[in-house]
């Protein structure tokens, strides 16, 4: 009975005598002489994979071997590193309300800032034209306009990074055959997504352009496509760290056990709990919610302030009333540090290897760092050093989640 030859690519490529044969080879029948005759294969099978590449076209295969996994993990890390720092500096431009300096937006032209004095007065006078300038910034000089406006610029041209770090090794790593057919549908899927987050990137910013005579609050852009633009981030960010973890750590086979299918499932429901905390930062920064109460444990004088629901209908005070959106972000931060608290403890009671405890142990530590920034930034009425830490916080506390989820990931049978 024939074998099965797994052999790596570089010996595949250095030997080219070696003929590797596939499970399924048609049997020999015997003919009454010394010799065996093969029976005729059926139509699309194939006795040797050079048949296949013969069949196909090509003369070579070229195979996915450990090393192009390695690759290409590391690739999705450093992938997931630029949508980091892109979330980041998102978080500082709009503390620092340049996210309406630049009023148009073209993905080549802009690439180029003014660089003469007629440039920048052109690029000033089309920024007073829009309700910022009218209504918050009349005064602004043009040095504190070129301020703010490389703050947005910094941040488009990193989502273009961002972009060619996803699309050209990627296609790099698909010519090369790098890429099993699953993987090539999650990083067509992660390119999709770069692309959709740019053009949502600008329909939020559009939202900020917007007269609007009816309004007497101050010009914002509205906070859920804020939100919108935050949670397309968090989750490419999200698949691009998981899918990078999972390709470069090596799997522990873990006894499928109660407790640890229980602990597991808890795991789950923690990391959506912290990933729905950080979305809910979007509806505070989006309506500056931070500057309502500056006080902590009680908002003001009371645990419950009195005008929690003072929008209507009821459903609005939950996305467009800053001291409900304040509100639902303290309850959020609460329950998600008791959860990886008690997340810690049940670990603890279940014999993990030693990689898996450093994770469940960083997520704690985080998630009480995690606390300190934010009650920290309420109190001091949100700087932005510490909002900006408190921000990378909290994607620093997701990313530890993911890496105790795929600690505990079921080993395929």
């Amino acid at each position: 009975m024939q074998r099965l030859l797994f052999t790596p690519l570089k010996a595949l490529l250095g030997s080219p005598c070696l003929r590797l044969l596939v499970p399924r080879v048609a049997p020999r029948t015997q003919c009454g002489c010394s010799c065996g005759i093969r029976r005729p294969l059926r139509p699309g099978q194939y006795s040797t994979i050079s048949d296949v590449a013969l069949q196909s076209g090509r003369g070579t295969v070229s195979l996915p071997s450990k090393a192009a996994e390695r690759a290409v993990g590391r690739w999705l890390l450093v992938c997931s590193g630029t949508v980091a720092g892109a979330v980041i500096l998102g978080g500082v431009t709009r503390l620092t309300e340049s996210g309406l300096s630049m009023v148009d937006w073209h993905l080549i032209k802009e690439m180029k800032p003014p660089t003469s004095q007629e440039e920048w007065e052109a690029e000033f006078q089309k920024y007073q034209q829009f309700p910022e300038f009218k209504i918050l910034n009349h005064g602004m000089t043009l040095a504190e306009f070129k301020f703010i406006w490389y703050m947005e610029y910094s941040h488009r041209m990193w989502g273009r990074l961002v972009g060619l770090a996803y699309i050209l090794p990627a296609a790099y790593f698909w010519k090369k055959g790098w890429l099993t057919r699953g993987l090539k549908g999650r990083v067509l899927a992660l390119c999709g997504l770069v692309c959709f987050q740019g053009l949502l990137g600008w329909y939020m910013v559009k939202s900020g352009l917007e007269e609007k005579p009816d309004s007497h609050d101050i010009p914002r852009v509205s906070q859920y496509r804020l939100a919108a633009h935050l949670g397309s981030a968090l989750v490419l960010y999200c698949a691009s760290l998981w899918t990078s973890l999972s390709l470069l750590l090596p799997q522990h086979k873990l006894p499928e056990t109660c407790q640890l299918l229980r602990l597991r499932r808890f795991a789950h429901g923690t990391a959506g709990l912290v990933f729905l905390t950080a979305l809910s930062g979007a509806f505070v920064a989006g309506l500056d919610a931070g500057l309502v109460y500056n006080s902590f444990p009680k908002m003001g004088e009371s645990w419950i302030p009195e005008d929690l629901f003072s929008f209507s209908p009821l459903l609005r005070n939950v996305f467009e009333n800053p001291t409900m959106v304040q509100f639902d972000h303290r309850v959020l931060g609460i329950t998600s540090v008791t959860a990886i608290t008690v997340l810690y403890f049940l670990s603890r009671r279940i014999p993990l290897p030693r990689r898996t405890k450093i994770a469940a142990t960083t997520l704690l530590a985080l998630a009480y760092t995690q606390v300190g920034l934010g009650i920290s930034t309420l109190l001091m009425y949100v700087p932005t050093p510490l909002a900006a830490a408190h921000q990378s916080g909290s994607l620093a506390l997701l990313s530890a989640a993911l890496w105790l989820m795929n600690e505990l990931r079921r080993v395929p049978k």
